[in-house]
């Protein structure tokens, strides 16, 4: 029996994954990660890289945020706190999904998580306070590899679901394509 419910995109490679949860009056249960059941999710396998982030206030977006090949990542993304909107842009110039975004909101109460293929950026927007994200990463981060999308740009044109409270400088600089 599988502890993962795989849900498609439009996106090629972009999978939405349902964690199920085994509970009863003291909580619950679920697998976080199986990589014999998420083998095929577009990485190497290989856990490379865990990350968690916190963000206290509702309406920040952080992102959209990549790795440029031959670094690019494939990453798991989990609201384990919270709930957020998750974005995800192809950015692979073959595609026929190229710039093209898919958003999911991801929650601690949903226990859905988004399976990002390398080649796409990814960012969100939290939907409450104190929101943490666990992110499984494929390949280690490198710094001279980081690219990133500004999370504003119209022709990207994200509906982000809330009106933006904050962003960092650095992701509000990010050129429009």
């Amino acid at each position: 029996m599988s502890r993962f419910k795989r849900i498609p995109t439009e996106l090629a490679g972009l999978v939405i994954v349902e964690r199920t949860q085994i509970g009863d009056e003291r909580g619950f249960f679920s697998r976080f990660f199986c990589q014999e059941e998420l083998d095929d999710f577009g990485s190497t396998g290989v856990i490379a890289q865990i990350n968690h982030t916190m963000t206290g206030v509702r309406g920040v977006i952080r992102g959209m945020h990549f790795q440029r090949s031959p670094h690019d990542e494939a990453k798991l993304v989990s609201c384990v706190v919270g709930a957020i909107f998750d974005v995800a842009v192809d950015m692979r110039p073959d595609s026929p999904t190229y710039l093209k975004w898919h958003g999911e909101v991801l929650s601690a109460e949903n226990a859905r998580s988004m399976m990002v293929p390398g080649g796409f950026a990814h960012g969100f927007q939290t939907l409450t306070d104190n929101c943490e994200l666990i992110y499984l990463h494929d390949k280690p981060y490198v710094g001279h590899a980081e690219g990133g999308l500004n999370a504003l740009d119209p022709r990207l044109n994200i509906a982000w679901p809330i009106d933006v409270t904050q962003m960092s400088e650095r992701d509000r600089n990010f050129a429009f394509i």
